[in-house]
């Protein structure tokens, strides 16, 4: 095999051009091997192989810098920078990461997991190569979904202003996670869809070559390609923001990739370089369905128990489009990941995808809820991230009535450190005028959503990854009085404050403490602000001992809000303990794992309630535990 011959970008000087070919098809079948059993990106994976082998080949890795964006498609870059025989651990615990990750190799200059980063970070690292009056290639290779992304088109605008040497290059499959949206990827199609610049090109070629001195006549005929070209290509956006454009380029011709990358590298200053692929490249299946293969789930062989609370979302969603003509729903390219297919089919005009663009997607949704409409902001935790600002200047400030739907909260697994949901219950609780809540299950979350279109104020509702708890879906919704909790279990030795899916496991704590003789009171904390202070001051009261437990960092979060309740309280002598996410990026790994490892499932709560009640408690429980 010639894959096993390349262990660094160097082996791949020496390889023939039918060998690079033999070596793309190995990739692709260690890609496919691997990560249909390990889970991960495999459609974007598969359709870079060619470009990655051909920029390892003309650039010199890590001296010359390649920045992925997102980075969710760098793994044939790792195989072929020294971690191919690692790839089976790819996105397991303590294995290798599923993005960019500076601490594997140097190979990986610059870490990432969220979009349109690249071009900013490469245009820093360009401007600091000048400055240190070094002369390497800084290269930022982005999709045509993320250049859609406010932050790139700042980057870009900037870099042709300076006329900085930098290198982006433009791999345009016409897709994000779902197909590209927006007038850009519009135009960007129309390469794709319009087969007579290819075709007009090579029937021109031919012709001229057939002639005396064909061959430098075509060399010199640029000014003919050019006029072509343009006709069917956008090459002048990118000229007219200072890019010299250069393509559109085969990306899985490894010969013109080559050619068009050196012909890059001469120029003196900012370049565009056009790259035409196809997700799934390679994989019948992936091709047929290159959103489907976006990303793959492990091959655990487990049969999910329930729904999935993105599922349970997007039919809820769905139901309120149908029985409330105010209500329309926004996402930022994940139609799929939140549940939203569906509704987006039947309501082609009231649910929106903006494309990677959340801070647009938030003051859109503000522009409408100022003439009447109650929108449903649909997005992950960690990607709301990337709006904040507009949460707090225009939402929030003016009290409007914009629903946060916050998937993947708390701990996500594998796709690690970036896309851990551990800190909008923080981001959140501090904003006034916000309302932030967490069910308990999936059928809690369908109440709270119904409740949030009817509540009048910006309201937040987080809500885990993966399948819910598979309680019964009750057939009316109905709205739960904000700043409301759910006593769940009456105890007088402790109470455990719970929020989202912690509930279930503290409930699963106190069962097994009352065994031992503890009794808890557990109390589901559905809305995180406002607080139910009535009932979390009557536990108080009662117990003198409070367990708060949320997946989510300890800082700010529920805890904390407890701690400034019971601050202003009066009450005296009550002990609190904080269970959450340490002070710290949590790294990939399966969500049970993390779960236990911070204390967080059943075992976890029990071990706090031992140790909030003392000393005695604890050796009372341990040694009960020895003797089963």
């Amino acid at each position: 095999m010639v894959l096993d011959r390349v262990d660094q970008p160097r082996d791949l000087k020496g390889l023939s051009i039918h060998e690079l070919y033999q070596l793309a098809a190995e990739i692709r079948s260690q890609l496919i091997a691997t990560v249909t059993v390990n889970g991960g990106h495999l459609a974007s994976n598969l359709g870079v192989v060619e470009l990655t082998i051909a920029l390892h080949r003309v650039f010199d890795s890590p001296r010359d810098k390649l920045i992925w964006d997102v980075s969710h498609q760098s793994y044939v870059h790792k195989m072929l920078t020294g971690r191919k025989r690692d790839l089976a651990s790819l996105r397991q615990y303590r294995g290798l990461c599923g993005f960019a990750e500076p601490k594997e190799s140097p190979h990986d200059v610059f870490g990432a997991g969220h979009a349109s980063t690249s071009i900013s970070a490469a245009l820093g690292m360009a401007l600091a190569r000048d400055l240190a009056q070094e002369s390497y290639h800084v290269v930022a290779i982005i999709g045509d979904g993320a250049i859609g992304g406010g932050m790139a088109f700042e980057a870009l605008n900037h870099a042709g202003h300076l006329g900085t040497r930098l290198l982006v290059i433009l791999n345009d499959n016409g897709m994000a996670i779902s197909p590209s949206t927006g007038a850009l990827a519009r135009l960007l199609n129309r390469v794709k869809l319009d087969p007579r610049y290819q075709r007009a090109k090579e029937d021109a070629k031919r012709a001229i070559f057939k002639l005396p001195l064909g061959g430098p006549v075509w060399a010199l005929s640029k000014r003919f390609k050019d006029s072509l070209k343009y006709a069917l290509v956008p090459a002048s956006i990118w000229e007219e923001l200072g890019f010299d454009y250069i393509g559109p380029v085969d990306g899985h011709n490894i010969e013109e990739l080559e050619a068009a990358l050196r012909g890059a590298q001469g120029k003196p200053g900012p370049v565009l370089l056009h790259v035409l692929t196809r997700k799934g490249k390679g994989y019948p299946p992936a091709e047929a369905d290159a959103v489907g293969f976006h990303g793959v789930p492990p091959n655990s062989g487990a049969v999910a128990k329930a729904p999935s609370y993105s599922t349970v979302f997007g039919e809820t969603a769905l139901r309120l489009l149908r029985e409330d003509p105010r209500v329309v729903v926004i996402t930022a390219a994940m139609l799929e990941g939140t549940g939203l297919t569906k509704a987006a089919q039947e309501f082609p005009h009231r649910v929106f995808d903006v494309g990677i663009c959340e801070q647009h997607a938030v003051t859109l949704a503000a522009g409408m809820a100022t003439r009447g409409l109650v929108p449903i902001v649909a997005i992950y935790s960690t990607f709301l991230q990337r709006a904040y600002d507009q949460i707090i200047h225009d939402v929030c400030l003016q009290n409007l009535p914009v629903v946060f739907a916050l998937d993947r909260a708390g701990i996500v697994g594998d796709d690690g450190k970036t896309h851990q949901g551990a800190f909008d219950l923080s981001y959140l609780r501090c904003i006034p005028n916000m309302v932030v809540a967490a069910p308990k299950d999936e059928d809690e979350l369908r109440h709270l959503l119904f409740t949030a279109t009817r509540a009048g104020c910006p309201m937040a509702i987080r809500y885990p990854r993966g399948s819910g708890w598979g309680v019964p879906l009750q057939p009316q919704l109905q709205e739960l009085p904000i700043g409301q909790g759910e006593l769940l279990r009456q105890g007088q030795d402790a109470a455990i404050i719970a929020s989202g899916v912690t509930v279930y496991p503290a409930l699963e704590a106190a069962q097994l403490l009352s065994q031992e003789g503890i009794e808890c009171a557990v109390v589901n904390a559905r809305y995180v602000k406002p607080l139910d202070a009535q009932l979390i001051l009557r536990m108080a009261s009662q117990t003198k001992r409070l367990l708060t437990v949320e997946e989510n960092v300890q800082a700010g979060g529920l805890g904390s809000a407890v701690l400034e309740l019971l601050t202003g309280s009066g009450l005296e002598g009550v002990r609190v303990h904080h269970l959450g996410l340490p002070d710290q990026f949590i790294e990939h790994g399966p969500q049970q794992l993390f779960r236990s490892q911070f204390g967080l499932d059943a075992s976890g709560i029990g071990r706090g309630v031992r140790s909030l009640l003392g000393e005695a408690v604890l050796q009372t429980g341990m040694a009960h535990e020895s003797q089963n």
